[in-house]
This record gives C-alpha cells, structure tokens and sequence, in this order.
C-alpha cells in the first residue's frame, strides 16, 4: 500500500539534554539527503520525533523506506497513510491497511492532538474495530496484539500506521566529526567505516594498490564498497595510493620479516596526510587483535608510533565471526569475498615478525627516504568522488598531474583491513 507520510523516531539523541536541538537537526539534515528526489512536502519536527509529509497528491514507495533504513540515528520508523477526520473515511483505510497482513489478533490505539475535535479516541477505538471485526473474524487483544493499528488525530486529518520498522540507532553522520578510512576492499575494514559512521562520523577512504605489479581488482573492490559506504553518508572521497614502487624500495633495503610492518608505518604516515587534507583528526583500520601475524599487539603499537594522528580500532576485540555478520548486515560482504590481488600479496615475507622491535624498525628506515617515498605516492595519487546512487554520478579525477592511469575499481578478500 502507498503511503503518504513517514514517522520517524529517535533514541539515543534523546538523552543528548542541552545539545539535543543540534543532534536533530543533523538528522533531519541526513534525512533530507537520504530522500533527495523523493516527493517531500515537508519535514517537521514534534516533540521527540520527525515527520516526513509527501507533495499532496504524490505518495512515498518502499524506496523511501530502503533510504531511511540506512539513516544513523533513526531508532525506527513508519510509514503513515493520512486520510480526513470523518469516521468512514478512518474506517476504510484501517481496513485497507489490515485486509491483506496475517494475524489471529489485532488492537486499534488511537489518539487526538486536540481535546475539542468532534471525534474522541473510545469512539474511534470501538468504531474502527467493529469495522475490521466484520471484514475478518478475529480476536481483540489489548496486550500482545498480532497487529497494532495506530490512528492519530490532528487539526485537519488522521494519520494511520501499523508497522514500527527498527532502525539503525547510534547517531546521525557528522556530529562527531571527520575521520579517514584506511579501506583495503577486505571484509573488515568496510565494517570499522561503519561501525564509526554509526558513531556520528563522516568518512574520506584511503586505498593502496600495487598496480601494475597486480591485477586493479582491489582497485575496483575499493570503489565498490566505498559506494556502500556512501549510502549510508550521501558522498565521500576515495583517494588510490600507488604502493608498489614504495615497496619495492622496502624490499630492496630492509630487512625481510620487518617488510608488512613498514609497510604498514608507511601507510599511516600517508594516510595522515590526506586525514589532513580532509580536515579528519584520526585514522581509521580494521584491525582486530591476534587475528593475524602481523597484528600482535606489540606490531599494531609500533605502527601507531610512525602515525601523526591517532589511529582508531573499532573492531580490536572482536573475532571474525562477529565481523562476518556485520559484513552481512552492511551488506558489504558480497563484495569483499571477490577473490583479488592486494599489494601485500606481490611482496609479502616467508616469515613476517610477529613482535618487531621499534628499535630495529628505525635503523631500518634509516636506510629508506621516508619523505620523499611517501610524496611520490602523493604526487601520484587519484581522487574519486564517490556518491549516493540517487545523487549525481561520481566523477573521477587527479589531485594533481600523475603518471598513473585513472583508477575506477572493486575490492579484495578477507584480510587484515586497509593493509597488507
């Protein structure tokens, strides 16, 4: 059934006391971006939650619903069909609304704004009821009802609802502030991005390759979960780091089983200077504790001290089951399952040190012209500027003049977040 209006509440933005008026504006904000070109007469903001009214005469569809079910900050939502005050008119849609769902029992709820309007809420309760009573024999239940029919009276015209559909909680992007993303096109750092976007953050992407050492699989994965992402945030810039050549100097002047780590300290030094640009105050990863060799807690740690900016860990406790069924539930996993070729795989040691020493790291780069490496892969860098798919199609373009061919890309497998 076409619905004319959507209901939209609130949780956690609810406790925010003093500051709570700036938490719902963002969201109405994001709420308005997410339906960009649906039909919005108007949004309003009563008393602990947000309506959405449609043009009159136009209606909203289930992709309304689908937009809104990826708003952070919603708690839930419910799509409304509005009608006049007389009492046949309530009575045919609450039928209308009913005839086709299955329950064995159902309540009618109703409520008026105004004590002096001609209908009051015991008159339309029992009317309403004896209506669908005669449609479909069934039971009233006040508690525990099959179905709950909610009806809301105002000044000029009924508003009725069945369903309370969950939403995404946490807070809406962009109260917290900005944050980069170190997106490798596995199946955990698409999950960190959301957990934090969850947070109230909105996010730029960093992606390393190898091409052409690899295929520009990761490439193409990187640009395709950098999509989903933007779903969830309306638009964000995905930056591609030409890695290999940096690499191969790693490999040439290093020692074997300290290579992912420096890798790894050179891709945080780089991330940090895009975070910059992108006005973000820390680094994002996907990195769960002991998942893999080179994420032991003494490594992650020496990477952190090559970073000028915090480096953040959403997913540091948790055990790749528990990544997989977000991944699921982003709807990310799809994609980071394609088989690909990250920049790991071209160079990655026989025996990668599980505890290197930050000592033995320095003398390293002693060898390794560490600000001239990490500007090169600057100077070669693309931008893309990623979109929702009901915004303008994403354009590609070069930060700056670059050897390295356009890059428009998708992803990699399960592996160690936005690195080697």
């Amino acid at each position: 059934m076409q619905f004319t209006d959507i209901l939209v509440h609130y949780n956690e933005i609810a406790t925010k006391g003093r500051n709570r008026k700036k938490f719902v504006e963002a969201l109405e904000r994001n709420i308005r971006q997410a339906m960009k070109g649906l039909p919005i007469y108007k949004i309003r903001r009563p008393p602990g939650r947000i309506w959405i009214s449609s043009l009159m005469g136009e209606h909203f569809d289930q992709s309304a619903l689908d937009r809104l079910s990826r708003v952070y900050g919603i708690s839930s939502y419910s799509p409304i069909v509005r009608t006049t005050l007389e009492l046949e008119a309530i009575k045919e849609v609450a039928w209308e609304m009913l005839k086709d769902k299955t329950y064995d029992s159902f309540r009618v709820r109703s409520k008026r704004s105004f004590k002096d309007q001609p209908l009051d809420s015991m008159t339309v309760n029992k009317e309403v009821g004896a209506h669908i009573l005669r449609n479909r024999s069934s039971n009233v239940k006040m508690k525990d009802a099959d179905v709950c029919l909610y009806i809301e009276m105002v000044a000029s015209a009924a508003y009725l609802y069945t369903e309370k559909i969950p939403g995404r909680g946490g807070l809406p992007i962009g109260v917290t502030g900005n944050l980069t993303v170190m997106l490798s096109g596995g199946i955990d750092s698409p999950v960190a991005a959301a957990r934090m976007q969850q947070r109230g953050c909105h996010l730029s992407f960093v992606h390393f390759h190898s091409h052409p050492f690899v295929s520009r699989a990761s490439q193409e994965k990187a640009v395709e979960l950098a999509e989903i992402l933007c779903e969830y945030q309306y638009r964000g810039q995905l930056y591609m780091i030409p890695f290999g050549e940096l690499q191969r100097e790693i490999v040439t002047h290093a020692p074997e089983g300290l290579r992912v780590i420096l890798y790894r300290r050179f891709m945080v030094r780089i991330a940090a200077e895009i975070a910059k640009r992108e006005k973000a105050r820390a680094l994002v990863t996907g990195e769960a504790l002991a998942q893999v060799a080179s994420q032991t807690l003494t490594n992650l740690l020496t990477v952190d001290q090559a970073s000028p900016l915090p480096v953040l860990r959403p997913l540091i406790g948790f055990d790749k089951q528990e990544i997989i069924e977000h991944a699921h539930l982003l709807g990310s996993y799809e994609v980071s399952i394609i088989p690909d070729q990250d920049c790991c795989q071209v160079f990655m040691p026989k025996n990668p040190e599980t505890h290197a020493k930050l000592e033995r790291l320095i003398e390293a780069e002693k060898n390794l012209d560490i600000d001239g490496l990490c500007q090169d892969a600057l100077n070669r860098m693309n931008v893309i500027e990623i979109k929702a798919p009901w915004w303008k199609p994403k354009k590609a373009r070069r930060k700056e003049p670059s050897n390295t061919e356009s890059n428009t890309s998708h992803n990699t497998q399960d592996r160690d977040s936005s690195t080697p």
